[in-house]
């Protein structure tokens, strides 16, 4: 079935939009070395999107828009890593003390911004993330990182049953291969989330600190 088909089909039933919120928070997934220095088995050539993430993440805070982080840490016997890490030997990327868990270079979280460490494909699964937002007030939950498929798809589809508006801002997401990460964008607008610009996400933040 083309792309063309599948839009048809879709028509009139998946092509809803929920629109923005009026508090939203900023999460930054996974914007790791594992998926950012070459070499590693995990690799997702995302550098773009690394990028695109940075400059919402400036307009964040000159917003006083919330930034939170997400990255992966598992015990180093791989103990907590489950079903998932059987899955997906890659995963010992993640190691306490790889270095492929680590930051890169301009992605240090500021002293004030929340990291929220998981081990797990979703930014909300076995984590305090629903509850904090809760806490904060916040409505809606501006979603950049990696890989679309995987941890961007997970995080989507639970901020939406936890009750926070999911914006997946396409610049700023990636994965290691175009056609999943269309494919994901694709299924993640029809369903679950609005899939925008990053242009309407920084008119958003703009608006947001002019309130």
């Amino acid at each position: 079935m083309s792309a063309e088909d599948v839009k048809s089909n879709y028509a009139g039933v998946f092509e809803g939009r929920i629109g923005f919120g009026k508090r939203p928070a900023l999460i930054l997934i996974d914007f790791v070395e594992a998926y950012l220095a070459k070499g590693s088995p995990l690799y997702a050539g995302v550098e773009p999107a690394l990028e695109a993430a940075l400059r919402l993440r400036d307009a964040a805070r000159t917003a006083g828009v919330p930034v939170i982080y997400t990255n992966v840490e598992f015990h180093p016997s791989m103990a907590d890593g489950g079903i998932f890490a059987r899955k997906i030997d890659a995963l010992k990327s993640f190691a306490r003390g790889n270095p492929l868990g680590a930051w890169p270079a301009g992605l240090e979280p500021g002293g004030d911004e929340l990291v929220i460490t998981k081990q797990y494909a979703s930014a909300f699964f076995g984590t305090s993330l629903a509850s904090t937002l809760t806490a904060m007030g916040i409505d809606s939950l501006v979603i950049t990182g990696v890989t679309t498929s995987g941890c961007i798809r997970a995080s989507c589809v639970d901020a939406c049953q936890h009750g926070f508006i999911p914006i997946v801002v396409e610049e700023a997401v990636g994965d290691r291969h175009e056609a999943v990460h269309r494919a994901n964008l694709f299924d993640m607008n029809a369903k679950y989330g609005d899939v925008v610009g990053m242009a309407e996400v920084l008119d958003h933040f703009a608006q947001v600190a002019g309130r």
